[in-house]
């Protein structure tokens, strides 16, 4: 898709130079959202300086309102800020692109060799070495965001909601906007600055007021409506009339449609759903599988939704109808992943010029500060969470009156998992190791550990 005329003329980043920092981004972006929006941070807001912190933490919090997966959205909508249309859609491509094609190897592995001792050793390494990056993004964002002790309370209060009282995410971002805006209204100065968060941060090489915008209207809400509509329809027609509409591709296709406008929250808000009916409804694969996918899926660069491209593999293969079972199963992971993700290209470029337009207003920036705020809590309890399935073979959940808490077995505590993971965290925060350097020599010690006798 060429971009207009009047957008090639305003990269404000060269285009090859924002290509090469995008595929350079998506080749870290392990440890689901917490350590991809780390990556995003320190690579554009403090490395190369492409927009400041406030900006960031702007198109962060609308992104934290949407369907989807928001560090990819986020990644879109940055790449738009920068190169307008066709800079959001190589952002958003390339986000996903090493993730899906890694998905799809692995998934072809598990279909053809199942479990082996060396590709669970490959992982046995990654997850520890990503519970490092984990910590070090809540760190990051805490440090820049959390700037007055009204927004450290707020954060501390997201995860407490989150961890202890098992309240579902989009309640707590719907009180956190509220609270920021209370927070504005009767005590102006207890959100920092203009929008409360990010300053003291490096200044941006390029002003605020020089990134792409465009206005909202009706012609471009529909120009963007009808050309998504368009780019989600067709592969799934031309998929239901190519099989029918009773084959296990229409369904795939239709299904993980539905998914992609219900996932507020992230992917483990919805990952339940899948399971289940992916599992009970449609038979397309076991819960053993089901965790398997995953595994792979939070150990793979990219969105941990992704694992439904794993589930849509395995569930094509079994029943592949008149197609061969290959042709089958990679049809069906191409199609979910592409109806999983145009919605999230859909949701940016139809919003970013409102959301654009409003970034002036006192009100609706102190809400998005409080939402700031509470991003921070909900990356702590992912790293919670992370931690727990990582260090930790069993877990189970356990009641104390209001709360509600999950509390690991421990006599599943996996050593070496512990021992990679205090390398990890060494290499990351001691010695200042980059991230995939991290990343390979972890790996390279769970595969010993699994291929090691005794």
């Amino acid at each position: 898709m060429t971009a207009p005329a009047h957008e090639q003329a305003r990269d404000l980043v060269p285009f090859g130079q924002a290509v090469r920092a995008w595929f350079l981004i998506s080749l870290q972006t392990f440890g689901g959202p917490a350590g991809q929006i780390a990556v995003m941070q320190r690579t554009l807001v403090e490395e190369r300086r492409w927009i400041g912190q406030r900006r960031f933490n702007h198109a962060l919090n609308y992104c934290m309102l949407l369907p989807g997966p928001e560090a990819q959205q986020l990644a879109i909508y940055i790449g738009w800020l920068l190169n307008g249309t066709r800079g959001g859609l190589v952002a958003g491509v390339l986000f996903v692109l090493p993730g899906m094609a890694a998905l799809l190897a692995l998934s072809a592995v598990y279909v053809a060799f199942g479990d082996t001792a060396a590709v669970t050793g490959l992982f046995a390494g990654l997850a520890p070495a990503v519970l490092a990056i984990v910590a070090q993004a809540v760190i990051r964002v805490a440090r820049r965001s959390l700037t007055r002790p009204a927004l450290i309370a707020l954060a501390v209060a997201a995860f407490a909601a989150l961890a202890l009282f098992a309240v579902p995410f989009p309640v707590v971002i719907a009180v956190a906007a509220p609270a920021g805006w209370l927070l504005h209204r009767h005590r102006p100065g207890a959100l920092g600055g203009r929008e409360g968060n990010g300053d003291g941060g490096p200044a941006p090489v390029i002003p605020d007021d020089a990134l792409h915008h465009a206005p909202p209207g009706a012609r471009h809400t529909l120009k963007v409506l009808a050309a998504g509509l368009l780019a989600w329809a067709v592969p799934l027609v031309a998929v239901v009339l190519a099989t029918g509409t009773g084959s296990t591709l229409t369904a795939q296709g239709l299904f993980f449609s539905g998914t992609a406008l219900v996932t507020f929250g992230g992917a483990y808000a919805v990952l339940a759903f899948v399971a289940q009916r992916a599992v009970e409804t449609y038979g397309w694969l076991t819960p053993g599988e089901m965790v398997r996918g995953l595994a792979l899926a939070e150990t793979t660069p990219g969105p941990l939704i992704m694992v439904v491209q794993f589930v849509a593999f395995l569930g094509a293969y079994r029943d592949p109808g008149t197609l061969a079972p290959w042709a089958a199963a990679v049809l069906g992971a191409l199609l979910t992943t592409w109806v999983t993700f145009v919605p999230c290209f859909l949701f940016i470029f139809l919003g970013a010029p409102h959301v654009e337009r409003l970034r002036g207003n006192p009100a609706i920036s102190a809400a998005l500060t409080g939402i700031t705020a509470a991003v921070v809590g909900v990356i702590a309890n992912l790293a919670l969470y992370f931690t727990l399935h990582t260090l930790f073979a069993r877990t189970a959940e356990r009641s104390w009156g209001p709360f509600t808490t999950v509390v690991p077995d421990p006599s599943s505590l996996s050593p070496a998992a512990l021992a990679i993971t205090g390398v990890a965290l060494l290499l990351t925060f001691r010695l200042g190791w980059p991230i995939l350097r991290t990343l390979a020599l972890c790996a390279a010690l769970g595969l010993a550990t699994a291929l090691i006798p005794g």
